[in-house]
């Protein structure tokens, strides 16, 4: 058990002042490879909620959203992106989010066990409709801020507490941020949005999640939503302060060099719709089957990983979220497919015969070697018996998308088409995936791409 934190130091000490200036400095520094990095995760993210938005999850949560969490004026509304019904704005950024969270493809950040994209992206796009002058590039700066204060505030909670929490602890930190930057907050509405938000934030266990698997992944809706009214209410006058996940004197060595270090280009972007704890072992066989191992020639794969991933489901899943979080499942599906994409974990995927009978042919044993380079890395290695009495072992193995193991540019682009595609026109993809780079110029509006993205989606669902 951690011990219990003293008491929060006073609003005017330099650790909330740094936060704040960090925050509501209009003219802070950010580096460019950042500002790239942020670009590419928010158009992941699209891609990730274009393909969420024909499952199960995104449609309850659409259209909850649209029964319950109405606006009171069309100012205060936001658009629920790949559906183009209008809600209150925190309700938008929900209903996106927890769509995103139902498809397992979203970016993350090892130091945190979890994702920050899933609650902000959403966040900025609802924000966005009360600012629809504000550049691209703008809003890729709020973005990359609202990440570094995600960050810290994950990496402080899973310091000072005893339970794994989910993402929607933290990240809606993150938001209630992005929030006061974008509504110009001052100092003191800062802080109070920012307590409100760790106050209100969804403390769910995220093991719960990984051993009876459910809609609700990762908590980052609940995330986005607190965190979008944390900062709503904060510039009305409701007070909440302090957060002592950013102003305790013990996690003050989390946020000492906020501005200094940059960690937004330290967040992986997935290659599978599957939890990321299962990655390494899903790379370790594509390199065993690059040697010709076979979903024919296999008699067994035994999956050597750290504790957290050798939970993840391992039985014939029922549903989208448990092959989400799923290890055997997943591994099948890439020893018989060769990849794995969002038809793989919903429909018909899920009852394809030949990935069944190779589900009890794998499994999955925890090694301390592993478990010691958690969460900093997602290490594992794979040995598979062949039918021919042969063994063939991979070695160890991180999760590739991240550092020290990045993908090019050419494969997040290719993700992007495979998530899209069924839902979204060949046009409109493109034109989406071309705002990447658009967003760096400072002529662009964020409206620009919103256009894009707040329109339901081109395909018929007869047609998906």
């Amino acid at each position: 058990m951690n011990k219990q934190l003293n008491p929060v130091a006073m609003p005017g000490t330099s650790q909330f002042r740094a936060i704040a200036d960090f925050t509501l400095d209009q003219s802070v520094e950010i580096p460019e490879v950042e500002l790239l990095h942020a670009s590419t995760l928010l158009v992941d993210t699209l891609g990730v909620a274009a393909g969420a938005a024909v499952l199960a999850a995104g449609s309850i949560a659409r259209d909850f959203a649209a029964d319950f969490y109405p606006a009171g004026s069309d100012f205060n509304s936001a658009r629920m992106l790949f559906d183009g019904r209008k809600v209150s704005l925190p309700g938008a950024a929900w209903a996106l989010a927890t769509q995103i969270d139902n498809l397992d493809g979203h970016d993350g950040f090892n130091p945190v066990k979890g994702h920050i994209g899933c609650a902000v992206v959403p966040s900025l796009f609802a924000f966005g409709e009360r600012h629809p002058d504000i550049s691209a590039l703008e809003a890729l700066r709020t973005l990359a801020i609202s990440y570094e204060i995600a960050a810290r505030a994950g990496m402080s909670l899973h310091a000072t507490v005893s339970d794994y929490h989910t993402s929607g602890a933290w990240n809606a930190l993150g938001v209630a941020a992005m929030g006061c930057r974008l509504e110009g907050a001052d100092d003191a509405r800062l802080r109070h949005a920012i307590g409100i938000a760790e106050y209100h934030g969804p403390r769910s266990q995220m093991m719960r999640e990984i051993d009876n698997p459910t809609m609700l992944h990762d908590g980052s809706g609940m995330g986005a939503f607190i965190g979008c009214t944390s900062a709503l209410l904060a510039m009305r006058g409701f007070t909440g302060a302090p957060a002592i996940t950013a102003e305790a004197a013990e996690v003050a060595d989390f946020w000492e060099d906020l501005g200094r270090r940059w960690t937004v280009s330290e967040n992986y972007i997935k290659p599978y719709p599957s939890c990321r704890w299962g990655h390494a072992a899903i790379d370790a066989l594509r390199k065993l089957m690059s040697q010709g191992v076979t979903a024919e020639n296999v008699e067994h794969v035994e999956v050597r990983t750290f504790d957290e991933a050798a939970r993840l489901f391992a039985g014939v899943p029922e549903t989208t979220t448990q092959a989400q979080y799923s290890l055997n499942f997943v591994m099948a599906v890439m020893l018989k497919h060769g990849f794995i994409g969002p038809s793989h974990v919903a429909g018909e995927g899920l009852e394809d015969p030949d990935v069944m009978k190779l589900i009890p042919k794998i499994s999955a044993v925890s090694s301390e070697r592993h478990n010691a380079r958690f969460p900093e890395g997602r290490w594992s290695d794979v040995e598979v018996c062949l039918k021919d009495g042969r063994r063939l072992s991979s070695g160890d193995v991180d999760a590739s998308g991240g550092p020290g193991a990045w993908r090019p540019d050419s494969d997040v682009e290719e993700k992007f088409h495979v998530f899209c595609d069924g839902v979204l026109s060949e046009s409109r993809i493109k034109a989406i995936w071309a705002m990447r780079d658009k967003m760096l110029d400072p002529a662009t509006r964020l409206k620009e791409l919103a256009s894009l993205a707040s329109q339901p989606a081109d395909i018929p669902a007869a047609s998906r």
